[in-house]
């Protein structure tokens, strides 16, 4: 019996539909990464799934390679912290047994080895806020991963359950540096 393309892409689109809709704006890279595991025949499939929900306008790509639903705002009113957080997410995609967006002060909170991890974002500016908001751990700590604009911030922020800090170049880098 010959299986539909809904029976052979249903799981992978859907999984890509609730990552786009989760954190809005995603690139072809960021969404390749957060499916780890796949060889290359596997990442040309989802590359074609790409297309296809572009074609089908289940999602939609902006000029600068970005995909994101219908939200006409989605590109516009793009939460850059969250978009960088996903760079550093995708870093422990091999790990990550469940991922979903954050509320304040995280940007994402994700499971990996037993352990709750949250994925914070000190703007520029914020440091004196993002220390007092998160200086009470309250019963169960998370373990932070506080993302900063420049590594310089790094020495202003007060976090005493960062279990490190990062900064994320426009390309997607992720550079992580410890608290001495």
């Amino acid at each position: 019996m010959m299986k539909t393309r809904e029976q052979v892409y249903g799981r992978e689109a859907a999984a890509i539909l609730r990552d786009i809709s989760m954190y809005r704006v995603l690139t072809a890279e960021q969404i390749l990464r957060l499916h780890p595991g796949k060889d290359a025949k596997e990442r040309n499939k989802i590359r074609n799934l790409l297309t296809y929900l572009v074609k089908q306008q289940r999602a939609w790509l902006s000029e600068d390679e970005r995909f994101y639903l219908a939200a006409p705002d989605a590109l516009e009113d793009m939460d850059r912290g969250l978009f960088a957080a996903v760079w550093v997410l995708a870093d422990f995609a091999d790990e990550v047994e469940y991922h979903s967006v954050g509320d304040f002060p995280a940007k994402i909170i994700f499971f990996a080895g037993g352990e709750i991890y949250e994925i914070v974002h000190a703007a520029q500016g914020k440091e004196v806020l993002m220390s007092h908001v998160l200086s009470d751990p309250g019963e169960q700590p998370s373990r932070y991963l506080v993302l900063v604009d420049d590594a310089s911030q790094i020495a202003e922020l007060q976090i005493p359950h960062a279990s490190g800090y990062c900064t994320v170049s426009p390309e997607g880098q992720v550079q992580y540096y410890q608290k001495e």
